[in-house]
């Protein structure tokens, strides 16, 4: 058990800060008094999950000019990249979008990291480099990512790894699988199939699974992730490791879909697509995040996490969903994303 101190007069620079995740760090990290400054290019997030509190500059992961400048500016003691487009079925079909955004702006964040000192880069991972190796992933498994979105976040983990040993760099590297809970983009069509379910309920449109449904996947609460994370640079142990993070508890779909239509007090049809190419079994051990962190965020139920999305996300309403912009290739494309 650790005691985790607030840390004042401390800059740090979220990327990804108007999305999901991202905003929610913001928050515990001002909660820390923390300056923060969010650089974010508003494709994924929203201007109205920016906390007030923090600086916010509208750009590219992929500007290095402008990287280079906030570096020199801020002079930030601590970066939390997040910013990526996290879609793992579709990046089979955006190849050179994906690796651009997740593997060239995460390096020129590195370097600026390099060049400027930094004392912390932490960095959002995912489940997606396990692949469809033997569950729970252990951090001690060979990653073995089968889709060039886990390739991605798998590339810049090493490099990470490079990074420190060339030139000092300590990092801190979180491994997050099927987080949900408020300010998810639920008009997203590719990825977050709770945001989806909830989504096509309120639009009193069927379910729409791919495959049986018998894939499972442990879905995470943001309130269990967010605070780990953001606190993560004041844990000494945890300095050059890497984390599975997130819920212990796997469910198949077909078991989400029965859950949800009970707290949305709803009865959808539910239509199985065509399977599509996908890891089957996705959840992970977290005996190593205890173990450093120790109970640093509340345990929430998998119910009560949705029943809070839920009241959100009604109030919110629904959201019209729009195709991806910038297919690749539709060689082997859904059907239903051709739509």
């Amino acid at each position: 058990m650790h005691t985790l101190g607030r840390l004042k007069n401390q800059t740090s620079l979220v990327t990804g800060g108007a999305g999901f995740i991202g905003s929610h760090i913001v928050d515990h990290l001002i909660e820390m008094d923390y300056q923060v400054v969010v650089l974010d290019d508003l494709s994924g997030g929203f201007r109205q999950h920016i906390n007030p509190k923090a600086t916010f500059i509208e750009g590219s992961i992929l500007d290095h000019h402008l990287i280079e400048t906030l570096f020199e500016k801020h002079r930030f003691t601590y970066v939390y990249h997040l910013a990526a487009y996290a879609a793992e079925g579709l990046s089979h079909f955006i190849r050179r979008f994906n690796y651009a955004n997740n593997i060239t702006g995460s390096v020129n964040l590195i370097n600026a990291s390099v060049k400027f000192n930094i004392k912390r880069f932490v960095f959002t991972s995912s489940i997606a480099v396990y692949g469809d190796g033997a569950s729970p992933h252990r951090e001690t498994q060979i990653p073995q990512p089968e889709d060039p979105y886990g390739i991605a976040k798998y590339a810049i983990e090493m490099d990470l790894k490079a990074a420190k040993s060339m030139f000092g760099l300590d990092y801190v590297i979180f491994r997050p699988h099927n987080v949900f809970g408020e300010r998810q983009n639920i008009a997203d069509r590719y990825r977050n199939v709770i945001g989806i379910f909830m989504n096509q309920v309120l639009q009193q449109k069927p379910l729409t699974i791919f495959g049986d449904g018998e894939q499972s996947r442990a879905f995470s609460f943001i309130d269990e992730v967010a605070p780990i994370i953001a606190r993560s640079v004041a844990i000494e142990s945890a300095k050059n490791q890497i984390f599975n993070i997130g819920s212990d508890q796997p469910i198949t779909l077909n078991q989400l879909e029965t859950v949800l239509q009970e707290v949305t007090n709803t009865t959808n049809e539910v239509i199985h697509l065509p399977k599509r190419n996908e890891v089957t079994h996705a959840y992970a051990d977290h005996s190593k995040l205890r173990g450093v962190f120790g109970a640093s965020a509340p345990e929430i139920s998998f119910k009560r996490g949705l029943e809070s999305m839920w009241k959100w996300v009604q109030v919110h309403g629904a959201q019209e969903t729009s195709n991806f912009a910038s297919i690749e290739l539709t060689k082997n494309l859904p059907d239903s994303w051709k739509k």
